[in-house]
């Protein structure tokens, strides 16, 4: 069983009246939540930056693979540079890269 109190107690709605009026709606107690909210959206934007960032250096790293996973192409530059440089003739160039071709090919 329910009972209204409306017209016993006035100053006790007086001060509830106060009471809410005195905090603004939405906003709390105290200041809010101030910049804080903005922590754990900066914190996981920032550990994607992160992962991304990380994963692009490797990726450059890696950047001589042909997609088989054996890094040949990277020997292959190599072998090209060291062939614009003078350092090897071009027998030995073909010879090299014959060898670098063959071991490239599908395995069955």
């Amino acid at each position: 069983m329910v009972r209204s109190t409306a017209g016993r107690h006035p100053h006790l709605e007086v001060v509830m009246l106060t009471t809410l009026a005195s905090h603004p709606v939405g906003w709390g107690w105290g200041w809010g939540p101030g910049p804080w909210f903005l922590l754990f959206p900066l914190f996981w934007f920032g550990l994607i930056v992160l992962f991304f960032t990380l994963m692009s250096r490797r990726r450059r790293h890696w950047g001589g693979w042909d997609g088989d996973g054996r890094g040949t192409s990277g020997a292959r530059s190599v072998l090209a540079e060291r062939y614009a440089r003078g350092e090897i003739d071009e027998s030995e160039y073909r010879a090299r890269l014959e060898v670098l071709l063959a071991s490239e090919a599908p395995r069955s």
